[in-house]
């Protein structure tokens, strides 16, 4: 049932990329007006994780991802009786609470099943939570074009709440267990208007114009309530997000590696389906349609979980560390190809095939590195700094996209063929940028214990960490 909300709530939360031509169509907006519909499901997603997080980490575990849930299916139903993009930006980011309860789900995952299970199965849902992204877009894309745009929106509607349903009779009460956290409901504030602000300023950049004063306003505005977010974090009793635990040379670095291969791979995934749907008489793209577009992202997500299960193997023959360089140098790798060869269909499947193996074996291995070297008590806010950060890259990639291609339109006011190469460049630098920050800072003691480590060991481990 873990894996199923997992997955569920990544596939809802990403019905947006191969949408975005139709929502412009539909509404009459232009594409990187319409991104916001895409940008505000991950944007929510980034602000819910810390919160559902820390949540998940007292005895109310069980009652917020019910309600997580109930949020998703509830967006689900307001996306689809949408008469404006604005009601349709409203329900996509309630639907983009689905993407916090990942942290929920691996912190119920470690205190629920047996300490030989816990590994494993923290890989399997990160994974699944990155491969859920990459699932939705085909599966958008095809309702969409059966049953119109409203249809998408009501299947993911229907979905969640079967997955609420199933949550309800399976994944037992921590009520009792601990005492409730007070949330920090200050930080979250804090962190919220830190992010909106960044994020539009990113998104709106070309329209507005880089040197206009709401522009630099609104990015100044935004270091510095992450300045005072972050100081106010550091001194808060119950902080929404552990930053201390940066310290540790594991949670940096993964943490470092997760919001640029995040912004990387949404710059791809915006980038690519709209390029495929591009309309031939423009001299490149295929006019291809939703489903199709979304069929090219399935290599994606069928080797992001395939890569994954080589995990064990590789780091036990590198070691972490050059296990998390190889993976970003290979996604440079698909994402330098299709820059290159982008005259044919078949090679945006390659691209993202290749984009997947690389995503798989760093996505694995992130949370399971942080997981490890963080206390018990402090898995949910550990790992809902991991989301955050990954979900800032994704919102950053989405953002950037929509700039990118707003500032390379060709006479005919669509993105030139030359803004979409210049996307993947850009993730080809994002990418060798996360590989070295993964080579450069070593994560010392790092080296993934086997899931069968002996009960002493992973005592010891344990009170080491909590030390």
């Amino acid at each position: 049932m873990l894996v199923l909300t997992t997955l569920v709530a990544s596939i809802i939360s990403s019905f947006g990329a191969p949408l975005i031509p139709t929502v412009a169509r539909h509404f009459h907006e232009s594409l990187s007006t319409a991104q916001w519909s895409l940008t505000v499901a991950l944007l929510v997603g980034t602000m819910s994780s810390p919160f559902l997080g820390r949540l998940g980490d007292g005895p109310r575990r069980r009652a917020t991802m019910l309600g997580g849930l109930a949020v998703v299916t509830a967006g689900g139903v307001v996306a689809a009786l949408a008469g404006g993009l604005e009601m349709l930006v409203v329900g996509r980011g309630l639907q983009g609470v689905g993407l916090g309860l990942a942290p929920l789900a691996m912190a119920t995952a470690r205190h629920e099943l047996p300490q030989a299970k816990v590994p494993p199965m923290i890989a399997l849902l990160s994974v699944s939570s990155a491969a859920g992204l990459g699932a939705g877009y085909p599966i958008s894309g095809l309702i969409a074009d059966a049953w119109g745009l409203a249809g998408a929106y009501w299947f993911g509607a229907i979905v969640s709440g079967f997955a609420l349903i199933c949550v309800a009779a399976v994944v037992p009460s921590s009520a009792g267990r601990s005492d409730p956290d007070r949330l920090d409901w200050v930080g979250t504030v804090l962190l919220a208007l830190a992010l909106v602000t960044a994020l539009v300023a990113v998104a709106e950049g070309t329209e507005w114009g880089w040197g206009s004063p709401a522009i630099i306003g609104l990015l100044v505005a935004g270091v510095v309530l992450f300045a005072v977010w972050a100081v106010q974090q550091l001194r808060a009793g119950n902080p929404l997000v552990q930053l201390r635990l940066l310290r540790h040379p594991s949670v940096l670095s993964g943490d470092a590696c997760a919001m640029v291969l995040g912004a990387a791979m949404y710059l791809v995934l915006s980038g690519v389906t709209e390029l495929v749907q591009s309309p031939r008489s423009g001299g490149f793209g295929f006019s291809a349609s939703p489903v199709v577009a979304g069929l090219v992202l399935i290599p994606l997500s069928f080797f992001l979980l395939s890569a994954s299960r080589t995990l064990p193997t590789l780091v036990a023959r590198m070691g972490i560390r050059a296990v998390l360089t190889l993976g970003c140098l290979v996604a440079a790798l698909g994402c330098g190809f299709f820059a290159v060869f982008h005259g044919a269909l078949w090679q945006a499947f390659v691209m993202t095939g290749v984009l997947g193996v690389g995503l798989g074996i760093t996505f694995a291995a992130i949370p399971g590195l942080i997981v490890q070297a963080v206390p018990a008590r402090e898995t949910g806010s550990a790992v809902g700094f991991y989301q955050v950060v990954r979900f800032t890259g994704y919102s950053m990639g989405s953002a950037l996209t929509a700039t990118i291609l707003a500032a390379h339109v060709s006479g005919n006011g669509q993105p030139a063929v030359g803004g979409y190469t210049m996307v993947l460049w850009i993730s080809v630098g994002i990418c060798v940028v996360a590989a070295a920050l993964a080579w450069f800072l070593p994560a010392r003691s790092t080296r993934l214990k086997p899931a069968g480590a002996p009960a002493v060991q992973r005592q010891g481990e344990a009170q080491l960490a909590d030390q």
